[in-house]
Parts: C-alpha cells; sequence; structure tokens
C-alpha cells in the first residue's frame, strides 16, 4: 500500500452547494500522473496493517441491474421464496430496466453486513460494480467504456419480500464496494471475468461476466437513455445464480478476476 494522501491537495476547495457527483473521481485523469509519482516516493506499509475505506466516497447514485443473468432469472421464477408471485421479479431486464438503491446502503470493504431485517430471508449477490468516470448522457454502447473510471466488486445485499427491489435492497449496509477501484486502463475489457462468492468456505456463486444478459456497454447505454451519468456513479451489473441466505456470524468472500478479494462478514 502506497500513500498518496498528498495529491488530495490538488482537489478543488468546495463550499455549499456541493456537486452531486464524487469529485475524486471527476479529477481522477488530472491526478494519476501525480498518483503515480506520488507512489514511488510515499510511505508504504503492508496490505494487511491498513484498513481499506471506501475505493468511491460520494457517488451520486447507485444504479443497479436486475435478473441480468439468464440462469439467476430461472432460479427466480422458479422460487416462489425469490419472486413472492411478484411479477415484475420474473421479467427480463429488457423489459423492467433498472433501479436505484440508497447511497445510505454504502459500505467499504473492512465493515460489516448487518442484517436488518432477520425476521425474513437476507440474500448474498456478488456483482462487478462499474464506476463512472465523466458525465454523459445518451452514451451509445460503442462509446460507453471511455466512460469509465474504473471496476470493483459489489455486494448487492436483499431483503426477500414482496416490496420494490429499491426498497428491499437499500437497508444500511446492503451495499459493499470494495476491496478497492481497478481502473479502467488496467482492466480495459470487463466481459470475460470470473465471479466467485463463498460463504463459510462452502461456494455459492460462480459464474463469468461474459453470461450477462445485458453487458457493461449496453447497461451504461441504457442507463444514459433516462439520466445522466455523473463521476463517481456505480452500476451494479446484476448477480449470477446461486443467490443464498446468509446469518449473523456468517463470512462472505467474494472474489472477481483481475479485480481482487474482499472478504465480509455478517452480523446481527
Amino acid at each position: 500500500m502506497h500513500d498518496v494522501t498528498r495529491c488530495l491537495e490538488d482537489l478543488p476547495s468546495m463550499r455549499y452547494p456541493f456537486p452531486q457527483h464524487d469529485q475524486f473521481i471527476a479529477r481522477l485523469p488530472d491526478l494519476m500522473p501525480k498518483i503515480v509519482a506520488a507512489a514511488a516516493t510515499g510511505v508504504t506499509k503492508p496490505l494487511d496493517q491498513v484498513r481499506l475505506d471506501l475505493p468511491v466516497v460520494n457517488p451520486g447514485k447507485i444504479i443497479a441491474a436486475p435478473v441480468n443473468y439468464s440462469k439467476h432469472l430461472d432460479e427466480v421464477r422458479d422460487q416462489a421464496d425469490l419472486n413472492h408471485g411478484n411479477e415484475s421479479h420474473m421479467r427480463h431486464i429488457r423489459e423492467i430496466g433498472l433501479f436505484l438503491k440508497a447511497n445510505s446502503s454504502l459500505i467499504g470493504p473492512s465493515e460489516a453486513v448487518r442484517i436488518g431485517r432477520p425476521d425474513r430471508r437476507n440474500d448474498h449477490e456478488i456483482e462487478l460494480a462499474v464506476v463512472i468516470g465523466k458525465a454523459g448522457k445518451d452514451i451509445e454502447p460503442e462509446e460507453a467504456l471511455s466512460y469509465v473510471a474504473g471496476y470493483a466488486i459489489g455486494l448487492d445485499m436483499t431483503v426477500r419480500g414482496p416490496e420494490d427491489r429499491s426498497f428491499r435492497k437499500s437497508l444500511d449496509t446492503y451495499t459493499v464496494l470494495g476491496p478497492w477501484m481497478v481502473t479502467a486502463e488496467e482492466l480495459p475489457d470487463p466481459s470475460a471475468l470470473d465471479l466467485v462468492l463463498t460463504v463459510n468456505g462452502e461456494m455459492r456463486q460462480k459464474a463469468n461476466t461474459r453470461d450477462l444478459v445485458l453487458s457493461v456497454p449496453e447497461l451504461i447505454a441504457m442507463a444514459s437513455s433516462f439520466y445522466t451519468l455523473h463521476p463517481g456513479d456505480l452500476i451494479l451489473t446484476g448477480t449470477p445464480e446461486g443467490v443464498a441466505p446468509v446469518e449473523p456470524g456468517d463470512v462472505m468472500q467474494a472474489t472477481i478476476e483481475r479485480i481482487g478479494t474482499m472478504t465480509v462478514p455478517v452480523i446481527g
């Protein structure tokens, strides 16, 4: 771990009303040469001696893609405790579109998921998270990846029930982002990444982003066709099959190829 904190001094001072996007992500292209230079001379520490915080602190919005893996859609349709008889839970993403999660649900990789509704089933959902790097509206799919600042692992935790997805997925701590952000030049193609999630060492979810119904560029295009994307906005690209409940005392370990691994405990 290289300390490049002094680069934050180059961020502009802000006064109320504050911008509705992440200033660090917005300035990242200008800061990158200084970050690289600072990393060569700054203080270093072993990774296991630091506490990892959120890689994106102030996203303007968290956008999520429902049932964006075909096999997950199949399991939702087949299991009553997943769909609760709600027709919208069983429809294709091209029909139902995207949804938003509350920013207050966001935590970093060193924190714990706290079960907010112990009277219900609470499920894990591993997802590739996309960090938007610059503002854009009505973005074409072939241009979409140029709007990406980087990628991280996301956990889109959910309470099962008949209510709207946004309501059930926006509890405090129900969006985990980490363990860091891998910048787009380090990961130019997100279309074939392995995803794995285990709980207490047991394999629960395993897939590849090539199985996405809507690819990352298509998701960016869909989102930007309805609202302007801003630096720091997060897009959770959907979870594969294998979603299952977690309880206090469980430990989730989420891994995405070329990004890393984060270990997240579940508490009551």
